[in-house]
């Protein structure tokens, strides 16, 4: 017989009925003010951007990606790095930044940026579309700014993006993945975020994809994953990684985000749809649902537009 714990659905939250086959603890890394901004047309205004990156604080996320050092032609929404990260200074959450090359990792440090990530991709026609070169290419740009950003003691993430579909060239071979993942590690990234930008994962794909890292030497604490819902699946899948020990999941609160060169890309995994899963699974996460529901719907009112978040218009409608 099986029991559970909590106060139950119509309170805002699930019944917790815990599961032993999965981690007891789950790392949320908040993508929301970074990726789920990037693609937004109209510009979010640098004091909007600050005051969502505290309130996801508040709310008990603990790594939050704040911004991309990228040129501004390319990302015009994250044109404002310089003026964003001193506004965040000591908000209690890690701030890691995305830098393209060593000129974004130059202005990254300078304002003291100690986390890193580079955007990486496993597939040719993606590195070509996302940084004009090819995957060899962009790992050799890479390589330098791994190796300074670790010299300056910096963590160092690493994205690898089109693992399990690439609109170009449709499935990626899993063996493909898992070498120029073990290849992007090599470089001295801590951390492997295993992206499916279009969404179009399942779970066996997920586990398989997993399995053949391990195969390649790369143990599950280093991986993340990074799911989009394109399809519906995105909570599937994630079950499918903690059910095979990935411990830290990609999240954007809200459902924010996409992707500026893949156009099939639709909004990644909500924050508060993941949290909810976890949370009626007993996984602590140290988040606090109600806050960041609430911080979604602050963001929604400036970005003009509901959440696509179920979780969110599910608690907004029982609080309204």
């Amino acid at each position: 017989m099986t029991t559970g714990t909590g106060t139950g659905t119509g309170t805002g939250l699930p019944m917790a009925v815990p599961d032993p086959a999965l981690p007891h603890r789950v790392r949320v890394h908040e993508v929301g003010p970074r990726d789920g901004l990037q693609n937004e047309k109209t510009v979010v205004p640098t004091e909007v951007k600050a005051e969502f990156i505290r309130r996801l604080a508040d709310a008990g996320l603990d790594t939050v990606e704040a911004t991309s050092f990228v040129h501004p032609k390319w990302v015009p929404q994250l044109a404002d790095a310089e003026r964003l990260l001193p506004l965040v200074r000591g908000v209690g959450a890690r701030l890691p930044v995305l830098v393209p090359n060593e000129r974004g990792l130059d202005r990254a440090l300078a304002l003291g940026a100690r986390e890193i990530a580079v955007f990486g991709s496993a597939t040719e026609s993606f590195a070509k579309a996302n940084l004009n070169r090819t995957v060899d290419e962009s790992l050799a740009m890479f390589e330098p700014v791994v190796a300074r950003a670790k010299a300056a003691g910096a963590r160092v993430r690493g994205y690898l993006s089109m693992c399990f579909g690439d609109p170009w060239e449709g499935a990626v071979p899993i063996d493909r993945v898992a070498a120029t993942g073990h290849r992007l590690l090599g470089l001295g990234c801590d951390e492997l975020s295993l992206g499916d930008t279009i969404g179009v994962a399942t779970p066996g794909h997920v586990t398989a994809l997993l399995r053949a890292f391990n195969d390649a030497g790369v143990p599950t604490d280093r991986l993340a994953v990074h799911f989009h819902d394109t399809y519906g699946q995105a909570l599937s899948n994630t079950l499918a990684a903690l059910r095979y020990g990935v411990t830290t999941v990609d999240a954007s609160a809200g459902g924010l985000g996409g992707c500026p060169y893949a156009k099939s890309a639709t909004g990644n995994l909500a924050t508060e749809d993941l949290v909810w899963m976890l949370d009626g699974l007993g996984i602590t996460t140290g988040i606090d649902l109600g806050r960041l529901t609430a911080t979604s719907v602050w963001m929604a009112g400036h970005l003009g537009r509901p959440s696509p978040s179920c979780t969110v218009r599910a608690i907004s409608h029982q609080e309204s």
